[in-house]
């Protein structure tokens, strides 16, 4: 396969895999405003939604105040901004239209009409009910990632969607995780939550729709702990950095060449480390710095796909 074709799969499905996750995020951040709070604290929400996607310093030269209004205008329909909910659809279908004739016609149909669709709810609809618009969209991805098993051969071109979704679902997890459990604070050292801590926890859960699962598998109260373990070391949670990394590893693997080993040999490396790791471990040397030593290495392993595969980041 060609690497430019490779690419346009890979990046078409990051930016619709991105989309949904910042649809997640927005959603439950809305959700969270409604709860009583003080303003500093409904501030320091939207902020970290920004900084979610290390985004503070464009936010702030492109609106200067920070308010709900504002945050939803930049991370839902600001073209200007490459991780807002229309840029990432928008580069998605274009990804997918120069690479149409790999696609069936139903992937291509699905991608085209969501971005046809998304004009008409921008509108009117998200002002109203901006909860309306995060399912739709998150429907609508879903349905690409259906599409896509149930009609794609299982060949090249659909490992490199797979790889372009769980790493981008990887990198997403671990920034969501580390910034609410940096703004948790203490939090992660006791058991016994407050009731704002509560709602905190809940909401991250929902954002990763993690809730109904936690109850399903831990089936007692809500712990700091125990969600960083569901959300790092849970190989039956769709959306941990293992069961992530586990699908990065097996797909690497389907299309090795002559000088990917390198890139190999570090997605191993990382899944092995998750997958024989125990939360005590993780929490005794921190979940910020476990965590921030995994998304450097995503990074690493984003730039290792591209130069291995890919068009060269930056060419």
């Amino acid at each position: 396969m060609l690497s430019r074709t490779a690419d346009h799969l890979y990046w078409m499905a990051r930016y619709t895999e991105r989309a949904e996750n910042t649809a997640r995020m927005l959603d439950v951040a809305v959700q969270t405003a409604m709860l009583p709070q003080s303003a500093v604290d409904t501030e320091q929400a939207w902020r970290a939604i920004l900084g979610i996607s290390e985004l503070q310093g464009a936010f702030d030269a492109a609106y200067g105040t920070l308010d709900a209004k504002n945050v939803l205008a930049f991370m839902v329909s600001d073209p200007a901004n490459p991780s807002s909910i229309v840029a990432c659809l928008t580069a998605a279908r274009e990804n997918a239209r120069a690479v149409r004739g790999v696609l069936t016609t139903e992937v291509w149909e699905t991608q085209n009409a969501t971005w046809i669709e998304l004009r008409d709810r921008l509108g009117a609809n998200l002002d109203a009910d901006p909860g309306e618009f995060f399912d739709w969209v998150k429907l609508r991805c879903h349905l690409a990632r259906g599409v896509t098993l149930g009609t794609m051969l299982d060949d090249e071109a659909l490992v490199f969607i797979r790889l372009g979704t769980f790493l981008e679902r990887a990198d997403n997890t671990a920034r969501l995780l580390d910034v609410k459990y940096h703004g948790a604070g203490a939090g992660a050292t006791h058991d016994v939550l407050t009731q704002r801590e509560f709602y905190y926890w809940a909401a991250l859960l929902r954002s990763v729709a993690g809730f109904e699962i936690y109850r399903k598998v831990y089936r007692d109260s809500i712990t700091p702990a125990r969600v960083a373990e569901l959300l790092m070391l849970r190989a039956d949670m769709p959306r941990s950095l293992l069961a992530c990394m586990e699908q990065v590893v097996a797909n690497l693997k389907a299309v090795r060449n002559d000088v990917s080993a390198g890139t190999e040999r570090l997605a191993g490396k990382m899944h092995a480390e998750l997958q024989f790791a125990r939360i005590e471990d993780v929490l005794a040397a921190g979940v910020d710095e476990t965590l921030g030593a995994f998304m450097e290495n995503i990074y690493a392993l984003g730039n290792g796909i591209s130069r291995d595969f890919l068009v060269p980041l930056g060419a």
